[in-house]
């Protein structure tokens, strides 16, 4: 007979709602749900203000950037101008007389070269025109010596002057509108040095060029004004002008360098500001930030959406997760009802869900038969292992016999009869220290030449690819080993450092004997190993890929008969080599052991 789990919730008057309100599918979807939600909106909420910010911060870095390019910019053209002025007046200086031609020649060539160049003039501190470049007629009643790049120029001598922009008036036909660079200099007039005013007329479209390009934004634009506070350049410059406002600069002469806000026209305006060095410039950035807001705006909308779509996919998932989850469990209860027979002395309360409260009842009885279980479990496998790595350290992976007879066949054809002798001498004494009668415990001296041999073998097999020493003491060598756990070692070293080396290997392997404690060591001068190799060389995870006896069951074995205090270690650096250090009670006698239970 089936019975489905909804009609039967419905069937069982002596429960009713609340069973219902408190079943785990009810549960699991109600917290799901509820907690996907808190977990969504709060991080929604986090990354939205992470996102705002860096989109606003990311546009006034955009508009510092883009003034500081164009103060940049600025800068080198102005030095530029003031590179071509100090030529002019080198010329000027190094001519005999002012009359020359040759200097006339010079200057009218550099005009002709610069195309921002507009005029060059020399005058007298009266007035009284000296020289000019190109040679046109002058206008009268210009009153030059009221005029402020002339003014400048007498004020400060030493100082190279830079006017505002403004429409060059000294020349009949000239309406060009220029910056007039200006210094007192000294020429030389009929053998007499004097002193004069050079003026250097500078075509201002370049500047205005430099500036127009600027674009903060679709309203967003920049101005320039000069240490005096006048205008050089605006885009809205005609209707300044005429005495509209637009700009506060009181607060622009507080900064060299630097940003602010500012609300003196009604409306939000971020400020950015730069001084062109040398003339001390300033070019100042105005955006609006109501123009980041819309960046602001459509983050809002993608995020509102974002989390209707995902709140109604979430309360879907949970019901339908629920109502998966909830099912097997139902019917586990049934089977733990059918097959659960047995003492309830020890019973567990356990309140929540119904379905786990039925089963904590269902189990109670269960509990003191899991536990005589887990621990008869635990000894059969605790013996199990024992017995296991007691196989594992007699086994010789058939590969090594397979690699080291085919060396035998290759030296056999070669006619090496001499390192044929010396193979299947090593192969023969390497089985018989690893056969030991059957005994698990060899001395350190066997355990030695057991690796000789082994190390032998490898050897001849590799082409004389490494080199090998054995050193120990007199104390540790009648000390008792468990056998075959050297051999591994080695055979990791030239698997894992050395066989993959250009250069020539070297393994050293010590033992010594101190303090009731035997230490042999095997180092080589491999490609070494990171820390988290060494981590799995221990777990298992890297296979030496030779006798089968790997790095984690030698350490196994050594914990299982010495204890935990005793095993291996390991020392590497990257393209410095490995150092493995096993660590085992220095024992003289075989006594000890056999007290321990072990033959």
């Amino acid at each position: 007979m089936k019975i489905e789990s909804k009609p039967k919730l419905l069937r069982l008057p002596r429960i009713g709602l609340s069973f219902k309100l408190r079943s785990i599918q009810t549960i699991i979807t109600v917290t799901f749900t509820l907690m996907t939600i808190f977990v969504v909106v709060a991080v929604s909420f986090m990354l939205y203000n992470k996102f705002s910010k860096t989109a606003e911060e990311n546009a006034y870095l955009n508009i510092r950037q883009i003034i500081e390019q164009v103060s940049y910019h600025l800068e080198l053209y102005v030095k530029g101008m003031q590179d071509i002025y100090e030529v002019v007046e080198d010329q000027i200086n190094e001519t005999p007389d002012i009359s020359s031609p040759v200097l006339r020649e010079q200057l009218a060539t550099l005009l002709r070269t610069r195309e921002d160049l507009v005029s060059l003039g020399l005058f007298t501190p009266t007035g009284n025109l000296v020289m000019d470049v190109p040679d046109l007629d002058m206008r009268r009643n210009t009153l030059l010596e009221t005029q402020s790049w002339f003014e400048s120029a007498r004020a400060r001598p030493q100082k190279l002057s830079f006017s505002a922009p403004h429409i060059q008036n000294l020349y009949k036909g000239q309406y060009k509108w220029v910056v007039s660079l200006s210094r007192m200099v000294k020429y030389k007039e009929n053998g007499v040095t004097k002193q004069g005013v050079l003026l250097a007329d500078v075509n201002f479209r370049t500047i205005d060029e430099l500036s127009r390009k600027v674009s903060l934004g679709k309203r967003g634009y920049a101005y320039v004004i000069d240490d005096l506070g006048n205008l050089v350049y605006h885009p809205q410059q005609q209707l300044i002008y005429a005495g509209l406002k637009y700009e506060n600069l009181e607060p622009v002469f507080d900064y060299a360098y630097g940003s602010y806000t500012d609300k003196s026209t009604g409306e939000l305006r971020y400020i950015t500001v730069r001084t062109v060095d040398p003339i001390r410039w300033k070019i100042v950035g105005v955006a609006y930030p109501d123009e980041i807001v819309t960046t602001q705006r459509d983050l809002n909308r993608f995020v509102f959406w974002f989390l209707l779509v995902i709140c109604a996919a979430v309360a879907v998932l949970a019901f339908f997760v629920s109502a998966k989850i909830s099912q097997p469990l139902l019917k586990l209860e049934k089977s733990v009802q059918s097959a659960g027979q047995g003492d309830f002395s020890t019973p567990i309360h356990v309140s929540g869900a119904h379905e786990v409260v039925q089963l904590s009842k269902r189990f109670n009885f269960m509990l003191h038969r899991i536990r005589q279980l887990m621990d008869q479990i635990i000894y059969e496998q605790e013996a199990k292992r024992k017995s296991e790595l007691d196989v594992l350290q007699s086994q010789i992976n058939p590969h090594f016999l397979y690699n080291t007879l085919n060396s035998v066949i290759r030296l056999a054809e070669r006619g090496k009869k001499e390192e044929i002798i010396a193979t299947i001498t090593s192969l023969s004494k390497f089985f018989r220290i690893s056969l030991s009668r059957g005994k698990n415990i060899i001395t350190v001296e066997e355990e030695l030449e057991h690796v000789r041999h082994y190390l032998i073998i490898q050897k001849i097999r590799f082409k004389n690819k490494f080199d090998f020493s054995i050193e120990c003491d007199e104390k540790a060598a009648s000390c008792k080993t468990l056998k075959l756990i050297l051999q591994p070692i080695a055979e990791n070293a030239i698997v894992h450092g050395i066989e993959k080396m250009q250069d020539a290997g070297f393994i050293r392997i010590t033992a010594t004997a101190a303090d009731d404690r035997l230490t042999m060591k095997v180092s080589d001068n491999g490609l070494g190993m990171t820390k988290q190799v060494m981590e799995q060389l221990l777990s298992g995870g890297v296979r030496s890929g030779g006798s089968g006896v790997g790095v984690k069951n030698v350490n196994e074995r050594i914990r299982l008969y010495y204890g935990k205090t005793y095993g291996l270690s390991f020392e590497s650096e990257l393209e410095e080599g490995t150092t493995v250090t096993i660590t085992l009670p220095a024992e003289q006698s075989e006594e000890t052991l056999q007290e321990r239970g072990i033959s």
